[in-house]
């Protein structure tokens, strides 16, 4: 069987392109180059803040979230993770609060996440099943250190698929992501 030289350059054209748009969904929105971190041993997870704050969303959403960091921190080898169900905000985040629970589970770092759905149509409550789901990154002293998100529309194009697949993806890209940034 002959293959042409077209047909091989297509499918690698093909095959760059897919993996670059998995890729495309992770992004850095910012990094405190002044802060190192040394090993990470006990890794402190909050409850998402989920946008928008309707009740029907909120159990199914922290089900597939803590699913999905539980997974995720296993394939990242010896570290410990922890999960707690306090709520805390996103955009005002409460340092003092951060670095006393990290003090008393001793926590080396603390992850403060949000999920946020896309919201299409008319109607105020017709959602897509897309996701952003951004993590910001504070030490156990209270110092910010990075922050993070993954767009599941961007990275995967996605169109199809259940809203609790999209929170999966959206933070196993994330801590990803996070990991990443922290090893350079």
């Amino acid at each position: 069987m002959k293959i042409s030289l077209s047909s091989v350059f297509l499918t690698f054209c093909a095959s760059v392109l897919l993996v670059s748009c998995a890729n495309f969904g992770d992004s850095l929105v910012y990094k405190n180059k002044n802060i190192k971190i040394s090993k990470i041993k006990t890794v402190l997870f909050f409850s998402p803040e989920i946008f928008p704050d309707i009740e029907e969303i909120k159990e199914p959403t922290y089900t597939a979230f803590y699913s999905a960091t539980s997974d995720k921190m296993k394939s990242l080898g010896n570290v410990q993770y922890l999960q707690v169900d306090t709520p805390i905000s996103f955009d005002s985040v409460d340092v003092k609060m951060v670095t006393e629970i990290c003090k008393n589970n001793d926590a080396d770092v603390a992850v403060i996440p949000k999920v946020k759905y896309f919201k299409v149509g008319l109607g105020s409550y017709v959602f897509s099943n897309q996701v952003i789901v951004s993590m910001k990154l504070y030490d156990s002293r209270g110092n910010f250190i990075l922050e993070t998100s993954y767009d599941t529309y961007k990275g995967n194009g996605r169109l199809l698929g259940s809203a609790k697949n999209s929170v999966i993806i959206g933070t196993k890209g994330a801590i990803r992501k996070m990991n990443k940034e922290l090893r350079k």
